[in-house]
């Protein structure tokens, strides 16, 4: 009897792909469908009012008898920050590490859900069954602890995801990245590796968090008789462990605030992930008990966000603390390309105040969580993949990565740069683009998620650059008579005080449209008045002012 012919893989990545962050990708081999990852992703400048961005999944909505499980690398937002939105819609199993999953939690608190959701602790080494796939969680370092990349074996042969990872040597939590599995995977043969790019413009190796800790021991030693305020992402717990610990060693009592600050050190001293000794942690409001110099306060607002902790002090708006000459600020993250200019609206405040601001700039006080060029082409040796598919970061980060490839000897027929939404399908005879499925952006603003679509948008846009008129008139379209007004309203355009005779200009526009529509024969139709403002007096405004704002005209047939 010919041997049957084995079925497809298809890799349809949602999100992660040319972006930064809302990361996700869909691994289909028959009738079995995994989720990997399921992260949000910060709103562009052209985004006015809008708090988050996740990934479109109508696809696995449309799909989801088929879904397995989503299994998880880690537990950043980038990478679990859209499972509470997704929960609403479907509820397929979640696998994560213990730290993940205690995360995941606290976010889930917040949501109010339509099912319970089916969380599933997995720890490294372990491996879950899932249709006819099977995926093992292998031991990586990254800036937060129990993260993992994912093995998955198919009938076609080994997927590997790398997650975000790097080779740290010298790690806090005493486990190196698990290379000898690596290798022994890489030995059997991988098909297919899906291997991250953020730092793939980056020569070398990446440094160990170590290095973190030896700087921090410097600026503790130097500022013993300042108050020292460190900011940092939230959930890098083996930073967080540093700074107690030197801070301890120092004498100094430590102070937490920010919300996620607090929800993540409370998940991981509850877990094991962090230990801090008696009587090291007080209050926020005891604060004045302490000279300034016994403490350390950390605080989330590492990137500048206008709401954290950090950027409260910095503008004199926080409840509690005031930032001034005596108080050193150590800025311990780099910013995430785009918040740059935020950060520096800190700096430079902080600075005005007279306090003293260390970041990553001007000491070495912050080291990535992700593969730099040397690391990248250790995971391809290791693995040896017949495929390689750059994922999470923008073009010029994949097309980085696939140069390294190119530099490990992979073809160019064998490396793809994928998109959003497009499907990758691999079989036997080989590997190829083959259609796309629906995909995009979700915003997400308050309450709603996807009620802000491109003309709610375009709309908020138009009124941010041009400003709004409204034009409010009443009628009476069976006497053909205008009753009132027009009143004319003007925001974000003019100052009417300063304006008057362009409002009386507009007001008599307005009023010419309204009667010219009413003196025509026949019928009356409101859309035809409201339309008839609208087109007059836009022409009008551009040609006094070159400016276009939103017309609205507000017309009540009484």
């Amino acid at each position: 009897m010919p041997k049957k012919e084995k079925g497809k893989i298809r890799i349809i990545p949602l999100g992660g792909l040319n972006e930064i962050g809302k990361n996700l990708t869909v691994l289909e081999y028959g009738d079995d469908i995994i989720v990997i990852d399921c992260g949000l992703g910060f709103p562009d400048e052209d985004m006015p009012g809008v708090d988050l961005v996740i990934p479109d999944i109508s696809y696995l909505e449309a799909n989801q008898d088929r879904i397995r499980g989503i299994v998880l690398t880690h537990g950043h937002e980038d990478h679990i920050g859209a499972i509470p939105y997704l929960l609403r819609q479907i509820n397929p199993p979640i696998y994560g590490t213990k730290l993940t999953l205690g995360i995941i939690r606290n976010k889930l608190e917040e949501h109010t859900l339509p099912c319970e959701p089916k969380l599933v602790c997995v720890s490294a080494g372990d491996v879950v069954k899932l249709g006819q796939l099977s995926v093992e969680f292998i031991h990586v370092n990254h800036s937060i602890a129990d993260a993992c990349c994912l093995a998955i074996t198919t009938p076609l042969g080994t997927v590997v995801h790398s997650g975000d990872f790097k080779l740290d040597l010298t790690p806090i939590d005493g486990e190196m990245m698990n290379i000898t599995r690596l290798g022994e995977i890489g030995k059997k043969g991988t098909l297919l590796l899906m291997c991250e790019s953020t730092n793939a413009e980056r020569p070398g190796f990446t440094p160990s968090e170590k290095k973190v800790g030896r700087s921090l021991e410097a600026i503790f030693t130097a500022n013993a008789d300042k108050r020292i305020v460190i900011a940092t992402f939230s959930s890098n717990v083996h930073r967080v462990q540093q700074i107690i610990n030197t801070s301890v060693t120092h004498g100094r009592r430590v102070a937490v605030t920010g919300r996620s600050m607090l929800n993540i050190i409370g998940a991981a001293v509850e877990l094991g992930y962090m230990t801090v000794p008696d009587g090291v942690l007080v209050d926020i409001n005891e604060l004045k008990r302490f000279k300034p110099e016994e403490i350390t306060l950390i605080t989330t607002g590492s990137q500048g966000e206008p709401m954290s902790a950090l950027y409260r002090m910095a503008f004199a708006d926080h409840s509690q603390i005031v930032l001034g000459k005596n108080d050193l600020v150590v800025l311990s993250a780099s910013p995430i390309p785009g918040n740059e200019k935020l950060v520096g609206r800190i700096i430079n405040e902080l600075t005005k105040n007279g306090v003293t601001v260390l970041h990553d700039a001007v000491a070495e006080i912050h080291v990535s969580g992700h593969a730099c060029q040397e690391e990248i082409k250790l995971m391809q040796a290791l693995l040896k993949p017949k495929y390689y598919m750059p994922v999470h970061g923008e073009y010029r980060h994949l097309a980085a990565n696939r140069a390294l490839a190119r530099d490990m000897g992979i073809d160019d027929g064998r490396i793809f740069i994928s998109d959003i939404g497009k499907v990758l399908e691999i079989d036997s005879k080989g590997a190829r683009f083959t259609g796309t499925v629906p995909s995009g952006k979700i915003l997400v603003d308050g309450y709603g998620v996807g009620d802000v679509g491109n003309i709610v948008l375009r709309d908020r846009r138009h009124l941010a650059q041009d400003g709004l008129i409204v034009v409010v008139a009443s009628v009476d379209t069976d006497a053909k008579l205008l009753l009132s007004g027009p009143d004319i309203v003007s925001r974000g355009f003019v100052y009417v005080r300063e304006s008057e005779e362009l409002m009386e200009e507009v007001r008599q526009i307005a009023t010419d449209a309204i009667n010219r529509c009413l003196d025509r024969r026949g019928e009356v139709d409101r859309m035809e008045l409201k339309t008839a403002v609208k087109d007059d007096l836009s022409k009008y405004l551009y040609s006094k002012t070159k400016r276009k704002p939103m017309v609205l005209p507000v017309i009540m047939n009484l």
